[in-house]
């Protein structure tokens, strides 16, 4: 099944996404660094949320008064997101679109980027001009985000590439959803990212998903790089 139709499909009936309307909190500690560490103003920034799902990050940064957009491949999640804008009385613009095609986004236009998990569904063709199309469209000294799945110390994320394979390296398909994921060692991500972003930092989190009445432990990389 396309990954577009897995995608709809889960935001219509949801094993493993929330559709609430509370930002990450990985995205509110991003923010205080941008804030306190940097000295970014947030205000009438630019942010591009890349795979914003049901909108809840974009949503967040628009209440901070930044000029948020949002790709997503998902039809059912930009409806969720546009209804939760509209009862927010915010101005955010949603697009129908995979974030591994070119952006609808002018060269050096984009103070923030986000990558909440959305890049993990891509193939490596479409990798490649999601990082190209980041790296344009980001401003100099502009800030990405990223929150990647982490394969070191993840015993599911093994079990699942040696039981369910992707067609490509370190990939697995999720049983019961189809939802191809792509996992990260740590110099696999620093390999891949730093061709087009110097890395401020990389951090590893462990969290929890509950799916089908079970409880699975994720491992996650969180990455604050900078153009």
């Amino acid at each position: 099944m396309a990954q577009e139709q897995v995608w709809d499909r889960e935001y219509r009936k949801s094993k493993l996404l929330t559709k609430d309307n509370k930002p990450q909190s990985d995205v509110v500690r991003f923010v205080k660094f941008l804030k306190k560490e940097e000295w970014v103003i947030i205000e009438g920034a630019n942010m591009l949320d890349l795979g914003s799902g049901a909108g809840r990050n974009s949503f967040y940064f628009a209440e901070l008064g930044a000029h948020s957009v949002g790709l997503e491949i998902s039809k059912t999640a930009i409806e969720i997101s546009e209804q939760n804008a509209k009862e927010g009385n915010l101005d955010i613009k949603y697009v129908k679109q995979s974030i591994g095609e070119k952006f609808p986004a002018d060269d050096a236009s984009v103070d923030i980027l986000l990558d909440v998990t959305s890049s993990n569904s891509l193939t490596e063709a479409e990798r490649e001009i999601y990082l190209s199309e980041s790296s344009r469209v980001l401003k100099d000294d502009g800030y990405f985000f990223v929150k990647a799945l982490c394969l070191e110390g993840d015993d599911n994320a093994k079990f699942l590439i040696k039981n369910h394979p992707g067609k490509e390296r370190d990939t697995y398909i999720m049983p019961d959803l189809g939802v191809t994921e792509r996992v990260w060692s740590k110099q696999d991500f620093l390999d891949t990212y730093q061709k087009y972003f110097k890395v401020l930092s990389i951090e590893k989190k462990t969290s929890y998903s509950r799916m089908n009445d079970r409880v699975y432990k994720r491992n996650f990389w969180i990455a604050y790089l900078k153009k």
